[in-house]
């Protein structure tokens, strides 16, 4: 898990990286994305790209926002861990992901307006897990906050004047982080609250589905909403 430190710096890096772009350049380009496909999940995302934000330089910078529906694990093993032993009802469940994605890119061929770039930077991802027990009287959310690191590739052609397609790869990994349902806690380092039985921070990890690696592959359009 990463340390306070760390976690401060990419917060830091990730509020503060789109003003200093800005500063930089009177000229730099936005471009704002739409995105459908797989990440962890049936789902989609939205982004700002800026671009020419230093003079001569390729990098760009992208902040992006995700959701994806997810299955949220084991609703037997789930109520076990967070609530008790019982066994009746029948188990309904549900799950999604909201992620907020900062990337650094670098154009590998072309210019970056067409061809392929690699992409890489910080994570932030916030899993519900929902698990209901129809006739038994019981529901409960489990959540679960995480950092990640992630990259990848993609790809980029024009589509008409200011519209482009873009299409991409790659893979994210979360670091452990609390796991929370009903009224228990369980910690990476099994300092929990609450634990049923002689559970652990394992067998939390091992009833929910929540974002550990997650491999994506999506694809959408970006408009050009012009230079800032």
């Amino acid at each position: 898990m990463p340390s306070k430190k760390l976690i401060c710096c990419m917060v830091a890096i990730t509020l503060a990286s789109p003003l200093l772009a800005l500063r930089a350049s009177r000229a730099a380009e936005v471009k704002s994305g739409f995105l459908l496909g797989y990440g962890g999940g049936a789902g989609g995302e939205i982004s700002l790209t800026l671009s020419q934000f230093v003079e001569r330089s390729p990098l760009r910078v992208r902040l992006a926002m995700g959701y994806a529906t997810m299955d949220p694990g084991d609703p037997e093993l789930a109520r076990r861990v967070f609530i008790n032993e019982a066994t009746d009802g029948t188990p309904e469940k549900s799950g999604h992901e909201f992620t907020w994605r900062m990337d650094f890119l670098a154009a590998t061929s072309g210019t970056g307006e067409t061809g392929w770039s690699l992409y890489g930077g910080p994570r932030y991802s916030r899993f519900t897990g929902s698990f209901r027990y129809v006739g038994g009287d019981e529901e409960f959310d489990v959540r679960a906050h995480q950092w990640g690191l992630g990259g990848g590739a993609e790809y980029r052609a024009p589509i008409s004047s200011g519209v482009g397609l873009r299409l991409g790869g790659g893979a994210d990994y979360y670091f452990d982080g609390m796991i929370e349902g009903h009224d228990a806690e369980y910690n990476p380092d099994n300092q929990n609250v609450n634990s049923r039985e002689n559970y652990t921070y394992q067998d939390a990890k091992t009833a929910i589905n929540q974002p550990s690696l997650q491999f994506r592959a999506l694809v959408g359009v970006e408009v050009r909403l012009g230079a800032q």
